[in-house]
């Protein structure tokens, strides 16, 4: 006698009906306790996008997070992760942010966390190329987009509502949140006195909500699992050596790997660009970071980190100078952005580790845009120091 054909589909259902139904509780306690530390340096975008994990790695006094953007999977023996660890130091650094990880995606994470924030430590690491004319763009913030980030922010209560408003309609520009029908109704209710569009977003505020839970639920299921071990090499080669020695080391190293060409790039990453270096030379004139839609979205950033008590560090990354004279991008449109945005850093009260003056400083930048081996020893001794509650900027000069 043949089985109904149907009764894998009744199979199938059932199974999702009893992964929907268990209580978020339930799955919690299934969740490995190691996931925390593990998820410290595997830069897993299940992490940046969730919610579970981060908010157990903000209520631990133990993890120091780090936000950035690519620079961050630079990992080299000089890079806070492993400095930090083979040290000894009693926090572990906590990474969060990929290529393309930009204000307004860094901003619904933190929103995300406010209830976390108050009075915590982290290190937020700035990218110039950040500061585009035009701003960030969907290839940027569609691969970082966080769905149940976008929708926890619709529910949110606690984050200002002028600085909500002005979040949502930077949102409304990108694909991710117009093209989703119960997203955008509800955030263009926030932003509009239209009663249609009000009676609209009651109507489809509890089936967003019953979504939003969904993801929440999503992302429970993501941290039980787990992402993929990040293999990383943990050197030891930085240990009981004083800042100087180590910046040396970072010389060495730097000189090593980057022989083929006069930018102190890395030899593979030159060779991938050889072929274009001669149609760069002089591409960027007229070029500017000190204009740019970035500027309010960080704006708007720094207003929630302010609002929910934080302590942050931001390190002022600079820019190639060699790399950026050959290409002719003036030099008063890269001093433009430094001085822009520490004064607008340091007019929200928070601390500054200004690198602007490393521009021309061999081996500081490891290609070029990425912060490298001699960058990441002076980050190293500003993170040490902010940790430790000293003044960063008094602190900047010669390292001994």
């Amino acid at each position: 006698m043949k089985k109904p054909l149907f009764s894998p589909i009744i199979l199938a259902l059932l199974v999702l009906l009893i992964v929907v139904l268990i209580p978020n509780k339930w799955i919690e306690g299934m969740i490995p306790k190691e996931r925390i530390n593990q998820a410290a340096t595997e830069l897993n975008p299940f992490m940046f996008q969730g919610k579970y994990v981060q908010q157990k790695m903000l209520e631990n006094k133990h993890f120091l997070p780090i936000y950035g953007s690519s620079e961050l999977a630079r990992l080299d023996r000089f890079h806070p992760s492993n400095y930090f660890k083979v040290t000894g130091e009693e926090f572990t650094p906590f990474l969060i942010g990929r290529g393309g990880t930009e204000s307004l995606i860094h901003l619904l994470n933190f929103s995300e966390h406010t209830n976390q924030l108050k009075g915590k430590k982290m290190v937020f690491v700035l990218s110039p190329q950040w500061f585009q004319p035009q701003g960030t763009d969907e290839s940027h913030f569609v691969p970082n987009y966080s769905s149940l980030q976008g929708y926890d922010f619709a529910f949110n209560q606690k984050v200002n509502p002028t600085i909500k408003k002005e979040a949502i309609k930077r949102l409304l520009k990108f694909s991710p949140v117009k093209d989703d029908p119960f997203l955008s109704t509800i955030y263009q209710a926030e932003i509009t006195n239209d009663p249609w569009m009000k009676r609209k977003a009651s109507l489809v505020r509890p089936f967003a909500y019953a979504y939003r839970n969904l993801l929440v639920k999503k992302d429970l299921y993501y941290s039980l699992v787990g992402g993929k071990p990040h293999k990383r090499e943990i050197s030891h080669k930085v240990r009981d050596k004083s800042w100087g020695k180590l910046a040396i080391q970072a010389e060495k190293m730097g000189s090593r790997k980057s022989k083929n060409n006069q930018f102190c790039i890395t030899n593979g990453q030159f060779n991938k660009i050889k072929k274009m270096v001669p149609s760069l030379k002089d591409s960027k004139k007229g070029a500017s970071y000190g204009k740019s839609p970035e500027y309010d979205d960080f704006q708007l950033l720094l207003d929630v980190l302010k609002e929910s008590g934080a302590q942050p560090l931001f390190i002022s990354v600079p820019v190639n100078g060699k790399w950026y004279d050959y290409t002719g991008f003036p030099k008063e449109g890269r001093t433009a952005y430094y001085e822009r945005i520490k004064k607008q850093i340091q007019s929200q009260g928070f601390q500054i580790a200004d690198f602007s003056n490393h521009e021309y400083d061999p081996y500081f930048m490891k290609d070029t845009i990425h912060i490298g081996w001699k960058g990441w020893v002076y980050t190293d001794k500003a993170i040490k120091n902010f940790y430790e509650g000293k003044k960063v900027e008094e602190d900047l000069g010669r390292l001994n």
